[in-house]
Formats: structure tokens, sequence, C-alpha cells
């Protein structure tokens, strides 16, 4: 017969509580969980290098005029959209005109002169031939001829000089663009040189980065890279490599990589924006991976995964520690702790216990 204090002590609360704590455990040892799980590969391993860079114009230019005068006219501002030929500033031209149309009659004078003495040269021509007319004297109209003649090129140079000068009172957009600044208004005095307009072409622009020079030789013109702009902080575009300047700077040890984005997503840019991206290295080794999922990481510094192995219809799950590398496109290589084939817990594996049993559910391999 039981001693009545025993009986007391296993009807206790305390003991009943440790009793079904107990109990409970071992129900849901074996209870199956449903866990998704991904099989561990052997693959191409990849370097991923982020950067930062900004967005560039292919054209930016301060234009200045190149004679002396007076702003008579401004017909852009900031912000103005020009195409090449259009004319940005008209500067004061009325001397300019005078002196070019002085020099149009002085060329139209001398071609009169030289044409008369071809004429005269050309009569002459004939009376030699009939003996009315000394030699000397045609000799003498042909000299005159040239003299004229050569008066009339140098007045015309003069006169399309003058033109070109009487051109130049004109400043126009050497390229389609955007105008940026506007330097001068009217009734300013521009010297030769003097600033007026700055022009940044907004179409055709591509992205610079500075990368470290040490991966100069494993970027290539199929490098995959991934661009995230700023203002758009939600897409992520591709890019392809446009350039790569082989010259290192001194200070920082990186050069200069010019990378342009697919034309058929390419968002509204504007010179200036800031941009990042991650550079796609391949690495000449390849190495184990598993999905990023798997890793269960704690705050002492280790990691692990929940590996399942399967025994006829049954599969428990064991956890195991590991060592990880490069981490690429959600996956991450493993350096010690598993092997290729193996299959690792991917979702559900938040409250597994050494020893659970699972059930897989969506088993895919990555």
């Amino acid at each position: 017969m039981l001693n009545k204090k025993y009986l007391a002590h296993l009807c206790s609360p305390l003991w009943l509580l440790m009793y079904g704590v107990l109990l409970a455990q071992e129900l849901r040892a074996d209870t199956a969980v449903k866990v998704a799980v991904a099989t561990v590969e052997r693959r191409e391993l990849i370097e991923e290098v982020p950067l930062t860079g900004t967005v560039s114009s292919p054209r930016m230019s301060v234009l200045s005029t190149e004679v002396a005068g007076l702003i008579n006219k401004v017909h852009v501002d900031a912000g103005d959209r020009v195409n090449a030929g259009d004319v940005l500033i008209e500067l004061d031209n009325t001397l300019s005109e005078i002196d070019r149309d002085s020099a149009r009659a002085a060329a139209r004078g001398a071609r009169a002169a030289w044409e008369e003495t071809e004429k005269r040269l050309a009569d002459a021509q004939t009376l030699v031939a009939q003996q009315n007319i000394a030699a000397s004297e045609v000799r003498a109209l042909r000299a005159q001829a040239e003299i004229d003649e050569a008066a009339w090129q140098a007045a015309d140079a003069e006169a399309r000089r003058q033109e070109a000068e009487f051109q130049r009172h004109r400043l126009s957009a050497p390229f389609s663009a955007t105008v940026s600044r506007k330097l001068a208004d009217v009734g300013e005095w521009l010297a030769p040189g003097a600033e007026v307009v700055e022009l940044v072409a907004t179409e055709g622009l591509r992205i610079d980065f500075q990368v470290p020079q040490r991966f100069y030789p494993r970027i290539h013109d199929h490098t995959a890279i991934q661009i995230t702009i700023d203002a758009y902080p939600e897409q992520t575009f591709a890019g392809r490599v446009h350039r790569k300047v082989p010259l290192s700077d001194n200070s920082a040890r990186t050069f200069l990589l010019r990378v342009l984005l697919d034309e058929a997503q390419q968002p509204e840019l504007i010179p200036g924006m800031s941009a990042r991206a991650v550079l796609n290295l391949v690495v000449d080794d390849a190495g184990i991976v598993a999905p990023r999922d798997a890793l269960l990481r704690y705050p002492d510094g280790r990691v692990s995964v929940w590996v399942v192995e399967t025994a006829g219809d049954k599969s428990r799950v064991r956890e195991q520690q590991v060592s990880l590398g490069l981490a690429f496109n959600n996956l991450v290589e493993i350096r010690s702790g598993l092997e290729v084939g193996q299959q690792v817990v991917v979702r559900g594996n938040e409250a597994l216990r050494a020893d659970q049993a699972v059930t897989l559910e969506n088993a895919t391999d990555e």
C-alpha cells in the first residue's frame, strides 16, 4: 500500500507541472513538423563588390564669345532645352556690320578693276597678232591683271573675315542640351573668352564609379552589374560596362569604371544623381553553396544549419555548425560543415530541436 506522503507528493502541483512538460516534450519530439528544404550544391562562386557613383553627362561645356561686345539679346534661361544651332546670345553688331559692308564694297571694286584689266588684256592680245600694238604693252597689261587679281583676292579675304567676325556676334549651341547656368545678361560687356552659358547634354547619360584597382583585371565587357539609383530606391536596373579607364588615381588607388543602363528600362535621369551598384565578379574556383535562409546566427558568432537525415520513410534533423565564405544572389559559400547533396531546412527552422521529426514540404533544389 502506497505511503500517504508519497501519494501526496505525486499529486502536488509542482510535480504535475514537471510531468506535463516532460510529456509534452516527448510528444513534440514524435510529432513531425513541416519544413521546406534545399539541396546543397557546388557551383560557380560570385564575389559581390559594392560601389557608389554619380550620373554624368557625355557633354558639358561652358560657352564663351570669340569677340568683344555688348550683350543685346539673351534667348535662353537656366533649364531651357536647346537644339544644336539655336542662337543663345546676341551681341550688338552695329559696328561690325558697317565693317562687313565696307569690306564687301571694297571686294566688289577690286573684282571690277581686275575684270576690266582682264578685258583690256584680251583685246591687246588680239591686236598684237595683227601687229597693231607693241608686245611690251601686252606684257604690261598682263602684269597689271595679275596685280589686280591679287588685290581682288585680298579684298575678298578681308570681306570674308569681316563676315566671320560679324557672325561671331551670335553665340549658338554647339550640340543639343539643357542650359544649366546663364552667366551673363543683357547690357553686360563681354571680352573674348568670357563665360556666358553652361550647357549639359541630357541624352546618353552614363554612371561613373571609382573602383579599387585590384579589381581591374577581373572586370570585362560581360561583367554583370546591378544598379540602384537613389531617386528610384525601389528599382534595380541592369548595367553594362561601357568603358574602364586604364589609369589609377594615385591618392585613392582607384580607376574609373563607366557604366550604361539598358535603354529599354532606363529611367529619367539627370547629371549629378547618385547611384549604387553591385559588381558580380566570377571567382576562379567553384565552391559549396547553400541558401542564405538556411543559416541560423547566434550572438556568440556561431552559424549553424539544420540538416535533414532520412532513414526509411522518416526524416529527422540535426544542427550542424558551418563556416561561411562569399555571399551572393541569396546564396552563401559553405567552407566547412556541409557536403554536396545534403538537404538543409530553409523554412520552418526557427523552432526546431535536435532529432526533431520533420516532413518535407515544397522541397526545391536552389
